[in-house]
């Protein structure tokens, strides 16, 4: 099932290891072109983010390599799991992400695929730049500090009443 809503969002999928890998520059809400079974799997709740990428191709932006599984009480015209989706976009967006992602080292990425209010399959991508190892290291560095920090914080707190 999916998760909670936050926002007004009902959350379907979120690519968590987007953030670690990438920093991400920009985000952007988009809309996909969706066929009848894959909307009812999204429902359901089920998708994978991980492998994801978007491209810019010809003027418009195709979701490459997300999994969304074959919904089981569909028939003979169930969907393929990992097609190409087109996303829509406005052309001032597109032309955005194309001149980003031709300056090298840029890369468009899912982070979180939901339903909004209106009950839409939206995805939100990111114009990401790759982290480099050290990178990752610092990060994950300055989150074990932070949280230690707030640890100390929280356990002086009830040492102090």
């Amino acid at each position: 099932m999916a998760k909670a809503k936050k926002d007004g969002r009902l959350v379907v999928a979120t690519n968590r290891k987007a953030r670690h890998d990438y920093t991400i520059e920009d985000t952007y809400e988009a809309g996909m072109v969706l066929h009848g079974t894959e909307v009812k799997a999204l429902r359901q709740g089920r998708a994978s983010l991980v492998d994801g990428f978007a491209m810019v191709d010809r003027g418009e932006v195709w979701l490459e390599n997300v999994h969304i599984p074959e919904y089981f009480q569909g028939s003979w015209n169930n969907h393929a799991t990992r097609r190409r989706r087109k996303l829509l976009l406005n052309a001032h967006e597109i032309t955005k992400i194309a001149a980003k992602t031709r300056e090298g080292g840029y890369t468009v990425v899912p982070l979180q695929l939901y339903f909004n209010e209106a009950g839409r399959a939206k995805v939100e991508i990111g114009v990401a730049k790759g982290k480099r190892e050290y990178d990752k290291r610092q990060a994950l560095r300055e989150k074990q500090d932070k949280r230690e920090a707030q640890r100390a914080m929280s356990a002086r707190r009830y040492i102090g009443e």
